[in-house]
C-alpha cells in the first residue's frame, strides 16, 4: 500500500475512528486502525467488538491498493505534532513507514488479515432520518443514560421507529427520564431497540452534515448507521427497557401548567446551585404567583435565594430537585427559546417539555 494523504483530513478521521476503540486492553489487534486503500477510494476501521465504525476519508491519492493497520494513539500523535500538510504513507511485510519533509516514522507491520470484519449496510431497505434533527434528538436524550452497570438496560437510548412517521428517543436513570421526536421515512414494519450510549455518542460525532441522509437498521440483536461517508455498526442492549408512558403524568391530574423562558430559568438555576449543599445537591422551587423562588443552602456556609418573574396566577407549589438534573437538560435548549413545566404537587415529578418534540421528567427530591 502506498498513499499520499491530507494530513487534517487524516487525522480528523483517525481521531474519530479512535473513539470508538475500547477503554480497556481486550485484544492488542484492537488498539489499531485498518486502513484501506482501493482505486479512489480509503476508508478506515476501528471496533472494539461491540461497536464498529467504517469511515471513508477524503483528500487521500491512493499510489498502490493495499490496506494495513496504523497503531491507534501514535498515529494520532504522529498526525497532530506533524506540520507539513501532506504525509507518504508506505506498508509492506517489514513494517509501515509515514514520511514528509523532514519526518520520518517507521512502524512495526501487524496482519491486517486479523482485524476482525465489519458489517455492511445497503441504504436502500434502511429507514431514513435527517442528520440535524437526529443529532439534536440525540443530544436531548443521551445525557439521561444510566451510567450504573446495575441498571443495565437503562445504560442505553430506547429508540421507536413507527409506521405513522414517528422516531422516538428514551433515555432514564430511574430518576429522571428525557424523550425526544423527530420525523422518519421508509419504515414498513415499527422497530425497537436499546442503543447503547457510546454507539449514540459515536452516531453524533459522525453526523456532519445537517441536511444529510442517515440510513438506520434495527435488527434483534444490531443496529446500523449509515451516513454519507461512514457505517455505524453496534450491538444492542439486551433486556425490557422501563414502561416510560405509566410515569409521564396524565393531563387530567396536572395542577399546574405554566410558561419559563429558558435563558432567564437556567440563569437563575445556575446562580441559585452555587450555593448547594456537595451531598444532597437539593434546590428549592418555590412557584407563587407572579414569581418563582429558587433558593439553596450549604449548612452552615451559607444560602442563596434567586428569584425570577413568571407568569402564574394560581397556588403556591414548592418542589425540591437536584439542580444537576436541571441544567443537564436546560443546556440542551436554545437560550432564547420558551419551555413549559407541567405540576401536579410537590411529592410528585415535574414534567418539562420544550414544543411537542422535547419532554423532561425529572423526580423531586424528599
Amino acid at each position: 500500500m502506498k498513499l499520499i494523504c491530507q494530513r487534517e483530513s487524516l487525522l480528523q478521521g483517525c481521531q474519530l475512528a479512535s473513539s470508538v476503540l475500547p477503554t480497556k486492553d481486550i485484544k492488542p489487534i484492537l488498539a489499531n486502525i485498518k486502513i484501506v486503500a482501493e482505486a479512489g477510494r480509503v476508508t478506515l476501521q476501528a471496533t472494539d467488538l461491540e461497536l464498529g465504525l467504517r469511515l471513508e476519508v477524503a483528500g487521500v491519492t491512493v499510489l498502490e491498493p493495499g490496506q494495513a493497520l496504523l497503531p491507534a494513539a501514535r498515529i494520532v500523535s504522529i498526525l497532530r505534532e506533524a506540520r507539513m500538510p501532506e504525509l507518504e504513507f508506505e506498508s509492506a511485510v517489514g513494517g509501515l513507514t509515514v514520511s514528509g519533509g523532514s519526518l520520518e516514522y517507521e512502524l512495526p507491520y501487524e496482519d491486517p488479515d486479523q482485524f476482525p470484519d465489519l458489517p455492511e449496510l445497503d441504504a436502500a431497505g434502511a429507514a431514513q432520518l435527517t442528520a440535524g434533527p437526529l443529532r439534536e434528538m440525540i443530544r436531548r436524550t443521551t445525557f439521561a443514560c444510566a451510567t450504573e452497570t446495575a441498571r443495565f438496560t437503562m445504560t442505553g437510548v430506547y429508540w421507536s421507529l413507527e409506521t405513522d412517521g414517528t422516531a422516538r428517543m428514551v433515555a432514564t436513570d430511574g430518576r429522571r427520564l428525557a424523550m425526544s421526536t423527530g420525523a422518519v421515512t421508509g419504515v414498513s414494519t415499527a422497530m425497537t431497540a436499546i442503543v447503547p450510549s457510546k454507539a449514540m455518542h459515536a452516531l453524533e460525532r459522525n453526523l456532519l452534515d445537517d441536511e444529510e441522509p442517515v440510513g438506520v437498521v434495527l435488527r434483534p440483536s444490531e443496529a446500523l448507521f449509515k451516513t454519507g461517508r461512514a457505517v455505524l455498526s453496534t450491538r444492542l442492549v439486551e433486556g425490557r427497557f422501563p414502561d416510560y408512558r405509566a410515569v409521564i403524568p396524565k393531563r387530567e391530574k396536572i395542577l399546574v401548567r405554566l410558561p419559563l423562558p429558558v435563558g432567564l430559568f437556567v440563569s437563575a438555576v445556575r446562580q441559585a446551585a452555587i450555593m448547594a449543599d456537595d451531598e444532597s445537591r437539593k434546590m428549592i422551587l418555590n412557584f407563587a404567583p407572579g414569581k418563582l423562588t429558587l433558593q439553596a443552602s450549604h449548612g452552615t456556609s451559607g444560602k442563596s435565594k434567586v428569584s425570577m418573574p413568571i407568569d402564574y396566577s394560581g397556588q403556591a407549589i414548592s418542589i425540591a430537585f437536584n439542580p444537576i438534573y436541571l441544567l443537564d437538560m436546560l443546556k440542551q435548549l436554545p437560550g432564547d427559546g420558551q419551555m413549559e413545566v407541567d405540576l401536579i404537587d410537590g411529592n410528585h415529578p415535574a414534567l418539562f417539555r420544550y414544543g411537542e418534540a422535547f419532554q423532561y421528567l425529572v423526580m423531586p427530591l424528599s
